[in-house]
C-alpha cells in the first residue's frame, strides 16, 4: 500500500494488540510514537500513560516473529489490509470522529472510490421490502452507485443480490472477520462479493463475534456512502443506527414508506417525519447523485486527458500548496512509486502520505497497483 510495510504492519499490530483501543491508538500516533514502535520496551509504553498491561501485549504483539506470524495468516487466508495511513482510504470515511485504523478486505478495493449507498433494514423482511429492495439496489448498481450493505439476512442480502453484476457492483461490510462469512447461510453470497465485489471488515482475524461488533460494523457501513436507505426496519434496529449514523455525519437519509400498521415501518417513517427523502423509485435516488457519477464517469473514461494540468489558477478555486504542486509535476512526467516520490521530492513519508492524500482528495493523482501513483 502506500506507507512502508513497516509503518503499515505497526499500526495493524497495534489495532489487533488486546486492551489497546481506538484512543489509546489516537494517542500514540498523535505523540509520534508509531516510528521505531517495534524498538519500544514495556518503560518506554507506559511514559506515553498506557497501563502496565498494554505496555506488555504491545510489546508481544509487535515483535518480529509475531509480526510475520500475523502477516502469513493473512496471506493464507486471502485477506489484505488497508490503514488509515495509506492515501487510497476511503476518504468519506475518514471524516468519520473515529474511523476504523484498520480495514481488512477481499475482493476489488477499487470500489472504495466509487459514489456509493448503503441499503439497510430489518432481517425479517417482507416479501415486498425484499423485492423492492432488490430492484432498488439493481437500477442503482445499474447506473454507477456502489451498494454498500451488512451482508445480514433480509434487507441486506437482497441489496446485494440485487447489485452483484452491475457496474457500481457491491461492498459488504461485516460484523465478523473478512474470511468468516456471517449468517453462515450467507457463505456463498459472501464468495460471489469476494469475486466481483469487496469483503470488508475491521475485525481481526480470529476476532470472536460479539453485539458489539454488529454497531462498529454499522457506522462503516454509513460512513463509506454519500446516502442511506432504509427501507424496513424497527425502532432501536442495526438498521436504524446505520440511519443515526449517517445523519450524525451529515450524510442523505432516504426511506421506503410501507403501511403504518407494521411495525417493520415505524424506524422508516419517523425518519420520514424527521425529514428523510421518501423513494417511490431508483430515480428519487440517482437525481441526487448526477454530478457524482457523472464526474466519478468522466475521470476513467476519457484517459487521453490525463496529462492535461487539472487544477485552477483561478484565486476563487481551491489552490494547490507549493508542496502538493511540486508532487503533481513530477506524477505530470510519468507515474511513479512512493520511494521514487520520497527519493526525487526529499520529503519524509510521513509527509509524502499527507501530500498524496490530499492530492487524490482533490481528483488530480490516483492510486495504482504496486503503490504506483499516477494523475487522473
Amino acid at each position: 500500500m502506500g506507507q512502508s510495510r513497516s509503518e503499515k504492519e505497526l499500526l495493524i499490530g497495534m489495532h489487533e494488540t488486546e486492551g489497546v483501543g481506538w484512543l489509546t491508538i489516537e494517542r500514540i500516533l498523535a505523540g509520534g510514537a508509531l516510528e521505531g514502535a517495534e524498538r519500544r520496551r514495556e518503560k518506554d509504553w507506559k511514559e506515553l500513560a498506557l497501563s502496565a498491561k498494554q505496555a506488555e501485549n504491545l510489546v508481544r504483539r509487535l515483535s518480529a516473529e509475531r509480526m510475520e506470524e500475523e502477516i502469513e495468516r493473512r496471506e493464507k487466508a486471502g485477506i489484505q489490509a488497508i490503514t488509515a495511513l495509506d492515501p487510497a482510504y476511503p476518504a468519506l470515511l475518514r471524516q468519520l470522529p473515529d474511523a476504523p485504523w484498520v480495514l481488512y478486505y477481499a475482493g476489488r478495493l477499487e470500489l472504495l472510490d466509487r459514489p456509493a449507498l448503503s441499503i439497510v433494514g430489518t432481517r425479517m423482511a417482507t416479501a415486498y421490502g425484499k423485492k423492492v429492495t432488490e430492484e432498488l439496489s439493481s437500477a442503482c448498481s445499474a447506473a454507477g452507485l456502489t451498494i454498500v450493505s451488512g451482508l445480514a439476512r433480509g434487507i441486506d442480502t437482497s441489496a446485494h443480490a440485487g447489485a452483484l453484476g452491475k457496474p457500481g457492483s457491491t461492498i459488504a461490510v461485516l460484523a465478523s472477520p473478512a474470511d468468516y462469512p456471517y449468517p453462515p447461510e450467507n457463505r456463498g453470497l459472501y464468495r460471489e462479493i469476494a469475486s466481483q465485489g469487496l469483503i470488508l471488515s475491521e475485525a481481526p482475524l480470529g476476532t470472536p463475534l460479539t453485539k458489539g461488533h454488529f454497531y462498529l460494523r454499522n457506522r462503516i457501513i454509513a460512513g463509506l456512502s454519500q446516502g442511506t436507505l432504509v427501507v424496513e426496519a424497527g425502532e432501536g434496529s442495526g438498521a436504524m443506527i446505520t440511519a443515526k449514523h449517517a445523519f450524525e455525519n451529515d450524510r442523505d437519509l432516504f426511506i421506503v414508506p410501507g403501511p403504518i400498521t407494521s411495525p417493520r415501518s415505524v424506524g422508516p417513517l419517523r425518519l420520514l417525519r424527521e425529514g428523510a427523502k421518501p423513494v417511490m423509485n431508483a430515480d428519487d435516488i440517482l437525481v441526487d447523485y448526477e454530478r457524482a457519477l457523472g464526474d466519478w464517469n468522466a475521470r476513467f473514461s476519457q484517459p487521453e486527458k490525463r496529462q492535461e494540468r487539472r487544477y485552477s489558477t483561478d484565486p476563487e478555486e481551491e489552490r494547490l500548496s507549493e508542496a502538493e504542486e511540486s508532487l503533481y509535476e513530477l506524477l505530470l512526467e510519468e507515474p511513479r512509486t512512493i520511494d521514487d516520490l520520497s527519493e526525487r521530492s526529499g520529503m519524509s513519508l510521513g509527509s509524502l502520505h499527507t501530500m498524496l492524500l490530499s492530492l487524490q482528495m482533490k481528483r488530480l493523482v490516483q492510486q495504482l497497483p504496486g503503490a504506483v501513483f499516477a494523475v487522473v
